[in-house]
């Protein structure tokens, strides 16, 4: 294809509708705010605040943990009496 047949592709304006800056891709920068691209800081967090934030954790998924604990032994329940 020569030069001259070439023409200028008007849909292309190198604008992007969506975020590059994703996880996993070689440029992705943590540091960068999503909503203006301006770097921004980590916040360090003391040993008594990690330890905190770990127990908020497991207080929040522990009754859905007990919950799938007490249907796996009320299924087991039912199946010892279906075959005993």
């Amino acid at each position: 294809m020569s030069e001259k047949n070439k023409k200028e592709d008007d849909l292309d304006t190198t604008t992007t509708f969506a975020d590059m800056n994703v996880e996993g891709f070689r440029w992705y920068d943590p540091s960068i705010k999503k909503s203006d691209g301006k770097k921004t800081h980590r916040q360090k967090i003391s040993r008594k605040e990690y330890w905190r934030l770990v127990r908020a954790a497991f207080a929040a998924y522990l009754p859905m943990f007990i919950i799938l604990i007490a249907a796996f032994g009320l299924m087991v329940l039912i199946a010892w009496l279906w075959v005993g």
